[in-house]
């Protein structure tokens, strides 16, 4: 009879003593990450500036003015929105437009076009955007339809 109430006693801690190890093997390494990583985010220099704020921190007052942007990428913002609004093609045409009246935008055409191809799909899915390719900068809107699709 010893015997089996001995097991008895063993499998009804069985459980508890491994939760209890786990706890106790895991429990001291969250602590330390947690407090590692409450450490790095201190501004330990003093200085102001290399603090990390959050959205709500921040001021317009602080707020440095947005450097000017390229024009490609303001061109390429215009025909994505124009892609949504209208459709691929009137978006393929304002841009081999653009490139014709400006040539330094043409070593930029393909991959506005590339990027058009992308957004095209997104909106429109494959198929229906494939049916608006051209050859606008060498078929790059086609590739970037490719490039999305696959």
């Amino acid at each position: 009879m010893k015997y089996s109430t001995n097991q008895q006693t063993r499998r009804g801690r069985g459980p508890a003593r491994r939760i209890g190890r786990s706890l106790a093997l895991v429990l001291p390494v969250v602590l330390v990450l947690s407090g590692t990583l409450a450490v790095t985010r201190v501004n330990w220099s003093g200085d102001p500036s290399n603090s990390v704020l959050t959205a709500s921190d921040a001021t317009l007052s602080d707020a440095k003015p947005a450097a000017p942007r390229a024009p490609q990428d303001v061109l390429r913002d215009q025909l994505l929105t124009e892609l949504q609004e209208k459709n691929p093609g009137v978006a393929l045409t304002h841009l081999q437009e653009a490139v014709n009246g400006h040539p330094k935008l043409a070593g930029h055409c393909a991959s506005i076009a590339r990027a058009l191809g992308r957004a095209a799909v997104r909106v429109y899915g494959p198929t229906r955007a494939q049916s608006y390719a051209r050859p606008v900068c060498d078929t790059s809107f086609a590739s970037g339809v490719a490039a999305a699709h696959s």
